[in-house]
Formats: C-alpha cells, sequence, structure tokens
C-alpha cells in the first residue's frame, strides 16, 4: 500500500479552520508514514484534547477501500464479553474482526482485570489475521492497567503492545476541547448547582431498572429521560455494560446529588469518569446536579488521566 501523505492532514485541518501544531503534525507524519503490510500500528497517546482522536479519523478516512473497523473501548468490550458468552471467544474474535484489516481503537485504557484478560486474547487473535491496530489513549502503554495490585500482571500484555507499534506521544500547548469545541448533544447538558430550575420526580416515579444483571434505582425513567441519584448509580457495583446499556435506552440523563469529588469513594470516581465517557461517546444529553467536579480539588484516586479527560468533557456543558 502506498503510505498516505501529511498533506491530506493539512487540508482536513484546513478544512476545519485551523492549522497543525507541532506535536499534530509530528504524529501525522507517522501516521503518514505507517505500511499496514508491515502489521506495525501506532500508539497515540496524550493529555486530552489534543487531537488524537481527529488524527486518526483523518486518517482512517484516507485509507481508501482498506477494511477497517472504528471501535470505542467500552462499547467494543460490551460487545465481546457478550459475544464470548453465547459464541465462544474465537467466534466472537471472527464476528468482532470480519474482513478487517485495520482495527482503530478510541480512548483505549485498561482498568478492569476481565477486560485485561480479554485484550490480551484479542492481541492474539490480531496477529493471527494479521489485523494492524491503531489506537488513541490518554495513558502511555505502562500506565495501563494502573491498579498496583494488577499491574504486574499485565506487564507482558503491554510489551506486547509496544512492540507491535510506534508509541507516539502527542501533547501540544493546547486543549483543544476545553476551548469548547467538538461540542454535541452532550454539550446541550448543563451543570447545576441545585434542581431549583428542574421538575423534580415524584416519589411514585422512583424504578428499579435491570439494564443487565444488577438492579439500578432510578429516581425517574420516562420517555427518553432517566434520572438517578449520585449513590445509586456510581456507588453501587454497577458497570459500564449497564451504562451502555442506559445510554441506548436514554438519551437524556440527570445525575443529581452529586458529592464533592473528596466525598466520594475511589469506585464511585471511576464510575462516574465512565459514566460521562460513555455519554459523551454515545452523545447523550447530561445534567448534572451538585458539586462542581470541573474545578480542580482533592481527589481520592491515585493519578489524573482519567478525571482530567472528564473534566475536558464537563467543561462541554453549560
Amino acid at each position: 500500500m502506498k503510505p498516505n501523505r501529511v498533506d491530506v492532514f493539512d487540508r482536513a485541518a484546513h478544512a476545519a479552520g485551523f492549522v497543525l501544531d507541532p506535536a499534530q503534525r509530528a504524529a501525522a507524519e507517522r501516521l503518514a508514514a505507517m505500511d499496514p503490510a508491515t502489521g506495525r500500528g501506532i500508539y497515540l497517546w496524550g493529555p486530552v484534547g489534543r487531537g488524537k482522536t481527529w488524527l486518526m479519523d483523518v486518517f482512517r478516512d484516507s485509507m481508501g477501500g482498506i477494511p477497517s473497523r472504528r471501535v470505542h473501548f467500552h462499547a467494543f468490550f460490551r460487545r465481546l464479553h457478550e459475544l464470548a458468552h453465547t459464541d465462544g471467544i474465537e467466534r466472537a474474535m471472527d464476528r468482532l474482526l470480519d474482513r478487517c484489516e485495520i482495527l482503530f481503537f478510541d480512548e483505549f485504557h485498561v482498568h478492569d482485570v476481565g477486560d485485561g484478560a480479554l485484550l490480551t486474547r484479542l492481541l492474539g487473535a490480531l496477529r493471527e489475521r494479521r489485523v494492524t491496530l491503531v489506537v488513541t489513549s490518554n495513558y502511555p502503554p505502562d500506565g495501563l492497567m494502573p491498579n498496583p495490585l494488577f499491574h504486574e500482571t499485565f506487564v507482558p500484555t503491554i510489551e506486547v503492545l509496544k512492540a507491535r507499534m510506534e508509541i507516539v506521544e502527542v501533547a501540544g500547548a493546547v486543549d483543544y476541547r476545553g476551548q469548547g469545541t467538538g461540542a454535541r448533544r452532550f454539550g446541550a447538558g448543563r451543570y447545576l448547582s441545585d434542581a431549583a430550575g428542574l421538575q423534580w420526580p415524584a416519589a411514585g416515579d422512583r424504578v428499579t431498572l435491570r439494564p443487565t444483571t444488577q438492579p439500578i434505582t432510578a429516581l425517574s425513567a420516562a420517555g427518553d429521560l432517566v434520572w438517578f441519584e449520585f449513590a445509586d448509580l456510581c456507588e453501587r457495583p454497577t458497570s459500564t455494560l449497564d451504562y451502555l446499556s442506559l445510554a441506548a435506552a436514554y438519551p437524556r440523563w440527570v445525575l443529581s446529588s452529586v458529592p464533592p469529588m473528596v466525598d466520594a469513594s475511589p469506585d464511585g470516581v471511576q464510575r462516574f469518569c465512565n459514566v460521562v465517557d460513555i455519554l459523551h461517546d454515545q452523545d447523550a444529553e447530561l445534567t448534572l446536579v451538585g458539586a462542581d467536579w470541573r474545578v480542580s480539588g482533592p481527589e481520592p484516586v491515585a493519578g489524573g488521566l482519567d478525571l482530567a479527560r472528564t473534566r475536558s468533557r464537563l467543561a462541554l456543558l453549560g
């Protein structure tokens, strides 16, 4: 395959009304030089809002007729878990990678041990099927599976990623998402200190939902709107599979009684980050009521990569 040229990225940037910054240009050069026939992919990582996803999407659009698939981490692993349960892991891989020659993985990160085990199997399947991997991430490879209880067990998979991919940091000085670019329906949501401007659900509106196997209490769920209390959604053992299923059913969300971040548990903080990730990716409208997590302050969890991404997305809310 003839490599892509950097001017593809220049033209796309011009059409979008901006000029590539030095970090974006350096990443564009590495993408332009990538030859999928070698099987060696690209791992774009860096802070939020630096244009990693935009670069990946321009690259994919320039690939012509090469069969490819673009996936988001949460949605892909939800489907992989489902298919592995019903069809077995090998058949699941066949279905998800059908005729794919390049797999584009947006917002690649690994916290869950089960996802980590499936990712290890996935990398083996990609190599067997000669599928090239291109990913974006806020984490460098060595920062994946950050929980110290599990990190060492994941190091062999990290080494496979590093061996099969060119690691490219995209760390320009400007957070373009923080400037308000890229707002869609998600950005129509609001951040409120109290619910004075909302019609609070009646006691009789309370309902128990079961999007997967875990029952979740909602203050209301009617039409296209679902309303949760933070404690019911984020301080209980809910999962990304629950949020994905709920986002498919309800394109408008209210999450109330959001506590100061320091008062939330580490698991509650991570679940909140996952909720925001999924609703942003699914372009659902989110209204938050309570403490404002957009401002920096004491943080109950080590590392700030997920929180930085979450704050960048919350900045889109009115």
